[in-house]
């Protein structure tokens, strides 16, 4: 059996059919009610009222504390640390040495010497590798989420979003909220403990993001609770809490550009049988022997807004020989708005005899952690769309795509290919025949809000 994931390549013939044939589910939300009320409820509370969202369980967080900290954080992500003060985050993106995305997570500066970063897996896993491996004077421990620790976490995490938000935290803390810029941070004092928080916004809603020990818990989650209720405030489930991305435009799982390179071997090596990146399944109409063909870079992910050359970093001479030769522009993100005819005639083929489109669980409508479908046009593939779940504000199935700069002007109809042309036993595909959706392209954040005011205030 395979105890690393460059042994689990070789075993399965390549990375594609390793992960094509993964059978483990698609990433979740764990430990998280479902819903509390129902998902549409709770989608609506986040533009009309506010929301609680408990995010303690379904990210990992790294603690990196020491000299050489911040040194590490430079030499591995795209963003400039020369003005990263204590009490401010970012989001941190790396890269791999060919320029394309591995991941991205929050990065706070919690104290001199001090960060964490939070996130999914992959770069999560890219920062914890170089930190044990690279020679750096830096102390590290790690809390990953609730599907892989045993107990509690370390932190709780809440964010309290939306156009009330600012009530229920006055509520909470007796205290007219600061007015702090975007992903700056601040102490409370809620239910009598102290809690850190960092001005945030989902869905371009403003509010704050909130943690402390998880002994502060109880105390914190009652308080908050009891706030909201004066506020009309609303909990967020498992279910609905992931499509909160579909209207920010944050594309959250872009497959870690870390499978080929022969100078990543040693990483694969290092990531176990069980990692993120090996058992993590892949799937979608677009299909390619190349995983290659699944990378994406961070201009195509509207990240060249945060690529700074001021510093030395993996991938770096990648990135400027792109910017060099003109490569900046080869697909733009953008928000899919499918056809709601084309849709319901998909979702209607689930009652009538025969195999149909069968796998459109709402509201995320997702089988697989890595997703691509073939998005088309002129009878050609002009880009892959990836996170696709149903928004109860925008009445509408919405998905995050990258597409070529042609097809990416607001209003442009695209092609939407659902369902798998290339078999796979994963556990979670059901007998099928593909469909084809028309889609409306929009802008990626879909609201003007989430694209301007709240990231600068």
């Amino acid at each position: 059996m395979a105890s690393n994931l460059e042994e689990a390549i070789a075993e399965a013939g390549g990375p594609v059919p390793l992960l094509w044939e993964s059978q483990t589910p698609p990433a979740v939300v764990p430990r998280v009610v479902q819903e509390f009320s129902n998902w549409r409820d709770e989608q609506l509370a986040w533009r009309r009222t506010s929301v609680l969202y408990d995010q303690s369980h379904h990210m990992a967080d790294l603690n990196i504390k020491g000299p050489d900290a911040l040194k590490l954080i430079s030499d591995l992500g795209v963003n400039s640390v020369e003005k990263f003060p204590v009490d401010m985050a970012k989001q941190f993106v790396a890269v791999s040495h060919s320029g394309h995305v591995i991941g991205d997570n929050i990065l706070f500066h919690l104290d001199d010497d001090e960060y964490q970063a939070v996130g999914i897996p992959p770069s999560i896993n890219w920062m914890h590798y170089h930190a044990v491996t690279g020679g750096y004077d830096v102390r590290i421990w790690r809390d990953d989420n609730s599907l892989v620790r045993t107990g509690d976490p370390v932190v709780y995490r809440y964010q309290v979003q939306g156009p009330g938000a600012m009530d229920v935290i006055r509520e909470a803390t007796g205290e007219e909220p600061p007015k702090l810029k975007f992903f700056h941070m601040t102490r409370f004092t809620i239910g009598g403990k102290e809690v850190r928080a960092l001005r945030h916004g989902m869905a371009g809603e403003p509010g704050f993001e909130m943690w402390g020990p998880w002994e502060d818990q109880p105390a914190v989650h009652a308080a908050l609770l009891a706030a909201g209720e004066k506020h009309g405030m609303i909990q967020v489930g498992g279910r609905a809490y992931h499509t909160n991305a579909l209207e920010s435009g944050w594309l959250p799982r872009p497959l870690p550009a870390i499978y080929t390179d022969e100078k990543l071997a040693p990483y694969r090596r290092w990531l176990k049988h069980n990692a993120y990146e090996t058992i993590s399944p892949l799937g979608g109409s677009f299909h390619s022997d190349d995983i290659e063909d699944y990378y994406v870079t961070p201009f195509e992910l509207d990240y060249g807004r945060i690529v700074k050359f001021d510093h030395e970093f993996i991938g770096r001479e990648a990135l400027e020989k792109m910017v060099d030769e003109g490569e900046t522009d080869t697909r733009r993100k953008v928000t899919l708005v499918w056809n709601g005819d084309d849709v319901a005639d998909a979702v209607g083929s689930m009652y009538r005899p025969g195999p149909g489109a069968k796998y459109f669980n709402l509201p995320m409508s997702l089988y697989d952690t890595f997703h691509a479908d073939r998005v088309e046009a002129g009878g050609r593939i002009v880009g892959q769309s990836t996170w696709t779940g149903y928004s109860a504000n925008e009445r509408a199935i919405l998905s995050l795509a990258v597409v070529e700069p042609e097809f990416a002007e607001p209003g442009t109809e695209v092609t939407v290919v659902w369902g798998e042309d290339t078999p796979s036993s994963k556990l979670q595909v059901e007998d099928h025949v593909q469909v084809t959706i028309r889609a409306t392209v929009q802008p990626a954040p879909l609201t003007e809000e989430a694209r301007t005011s709240y990231r600068a205030d």
